[in-house]
Order: structure tokens, then sequence, then C-alpha cells
């Protein structure tokens, strides 16, 4: 069975991605730091699932541990590094077939106090995987991308072939990672997709992003911050239909490519934070403030391109998904430590 690594498989998209490989009969090698940027027991519990499965391993791991990468790409992962039973470690010793990138550092404002963090961890961090992965048995590089990378941009929708012109540093991460993916797939022959997502939301939702974080405030009782007026709008995409076009374009390698993946439904803040209230039965206060360095005023993604080539077709709208998010985050204790 194809033997695919996810790397920030614990993470919010990464550990909806593994179950579902799980569920096509991949093997999964799921490589996460388990990094305290929020509390590694909530990553842990995102893969619990997943770790009831035997084909399924994970490593604790950072990707800037080139010792470490070499050794899963090859097969040989280092003694001590892999999680779970001894006696499952015999199907893991295949070298990895593909890999699903998703470990980075995100966030726009955060980005612009840390710029050498994201540097490192975005930019080094992929470089040296891609470094790695060229010299094994990798048919394929899926790398997580971002709507950020095209800044303000021109005329809505987005396409790929806008040029990227990246206002924050994470955005100006991403667009680097992407450059250094296009010169090894040609240099190396090496196939590498850039999948740009564009506002992912649904159950797991990291709790700093801003969907979770409004939730959290209205049922404690507390004002909801909205940057700007509110005419701001995102491209709100629903995390299962995420993880079905990022299995799509695993299926299918072809030299470099970039595919935007969003909804192609644009919805303002202001609305947003209305259904978001109307799905939890709370009328929310709200506190407005100005505008944040970085930030961009509307993400639409052109996805012609996706359904074209690879069969992408998101099913979810916003009012199904923040129902699903709902449901979901009633049966979470609070984050501590997060405001």
């Amino acid at each position: 069975m194809p033997h695919v690594l996810v790397t920030g498989g614990a993470g919010f998209i990464g550990s909806h991605l593994c179950e579902r490989l799980l569920l096509d009969g991949h093997l999964v090698t799921c490589l996460d730091s388990l990094d305290p940027y929020y509390s590694p027991s909530t990553k842990r519990a995102n893969i619990a699932s997943a770790s009831h499965n035997p084909n399924f391993r994970f490593v604790q791991g950072d990707i800037l541990d080139s010792e470490l990468v070499d050794g899963l790409l090859f097969g040989r992962p280092p003694d001590g590094r892999a999680g779970g039973e001894r006696r499952a470690a015999a199907r893991f010793r295949s070298p990895i077939d593909a890999v699903v990138h998703l470990a980075a550092l995100a966030g726009v404002r955060h980005s612009t106090e840390h710029p050498l963090d994201y540097v490192r961890v975005n930019v080094e961090g992929t470089a040296g995987f891609l470094g790695c992965a060229r010299r094994g048995s990798v048919s394929h590089f899926v790398l997580a991308s971002s709507s950020a990378v095209y800044g303000p941009g021109g005329n809505a929708p987005l396409r790929e072939s806008d040029p990227l012109r990246p206002v924050s540093v994470y955005g100006a991460s991403k667009a680097a990672a992407e450059m250094v993916g296009t010169a090894f797939s040609h240099l190396y022959r090496l196939p590498v997709t850039a999948l740009r997502f564009f506002t992912v939301y649904g159950p797991r939702q990291k709790p700093d992003m801003a969907i979770h974080k409004f939730a959290r405030l209205m049922t404690r009782g507390e004002p909801v911050p909205v940057y700007g007026d509110g005419t701001s709008a995102r491209d709100y995409t629903y995390v299962g239909d995420i993880v079905d076009g990022i299995v799509k374009a695993l299926a299918r390698p072809d030299g470099f490519q970039a595919f935007n993946l969003g909804s192609a439904r644009p919805v303002r803040l202001g609305d947003l934070v209305e259904k978001l209230a109307g799905a939890l039965g709370i009328t929310p206060t709200i506190e407005h403030h100005p505008e944040q360095p970085g930030d961009v005023p509307v993400t639409w993604a052109d996805i012609s391109q996706a359904e074209a080539k690879l069969g992408y077709r998101p099913g979810t709208d916003l009012e199904e998904g923040l129902e699903r998010f709902v449901a979901w985050f009633r049966e979470q204790p609070l984050e501590p430590g997060v405001g």
C-alpha cells in the first residue's frame, strides 16, 4: 500500500487528512513537533482516533531535524523517535512514496512579530525537506501554501496566474517556499504541487483562528474584536473540502503545479459573526478595532483550475460548516491560557 508522510499531521488540517488517507487504504506516518503554540494535549486528541489504526504511526519531531527526516523518508527512523507499538514497526520500514507538507508557522499577525522564525521554519524547513525527498523514492511532494501569497491582489476572484505580492511575512514565507518547490521540481524532476488554502475552518480548528476565537469569546460573554469596519471578506472553506482537494491533488503529480483550494464564496466578516452567533444561539457584543498590518480586504478563490484538473468541487456551505464546528466546539474543554 502507498506510504504517505504527513508533516504537521497532528494539527487541524493534518489530523483530518491522516484519517482520510487511512480510510483510503494508505499507510500513514504523521510527523509533528507538538509545538506548544497551542496545547500539545489538543494535538494528541486530534490524532487519537487515527492512533488506533495499525496503518498509522506518529513520530514526534521537527522538520528541521535533517537526520530524522532523512531516516523517515528512507524507512529507517532513528531509535526512540517513532510512537506506537513496536510490533507494528516492520510495516513502516518501507520508504515514503509521497509527502504532504503541512507543517509550518501560521498567522499573519504573529509573523510580523517573529519574522525570522517564519523564514526558518516555512522556507528553510521546506527546502531541507525537499532536499531529502529528492534523494529518496518520493514520487510527489504536496506543499501547503496560502491565499496570503497573493497579498491585496488585483481583480477578484484570484487566479493562480495572478502575481504573488504578499504583504505579510507569513505570506512571503509561503511564496518563498513555493519558489523553492518550483526550483526543485525543475532541477530534480520531483513533482511538486502547491495548494493555496483559503481560510480553512471546521472541527479541530486552532484556538487562535477567527471562528474558534469568536466562538470562545461569545460563550464567555466577552466582546468579539472586529478589525476594520466589518466589510473585509474571506473565502471560508470547510476542512473536509480542503482534505478532499489534497487527496485529489496527491493522485495527480505533474511537474510543478499550483492550485487554489477555496469555496469561491467570499463572506463579509460582519456576516460571519452574525452566522456564527446564530449557530451558537448567542447575541454577540462587537468591539471595533483599527485594521491590522498585513491583513488584506478580501480573499476570493477562482477554483476553475482545480475543478478542471483535479476534479475539486467543494460541497459544504458556510451554514452547514458552522453547525458542524459548533457541534464539535461544544464538546471541547476551554483551551487553557488562550484568550
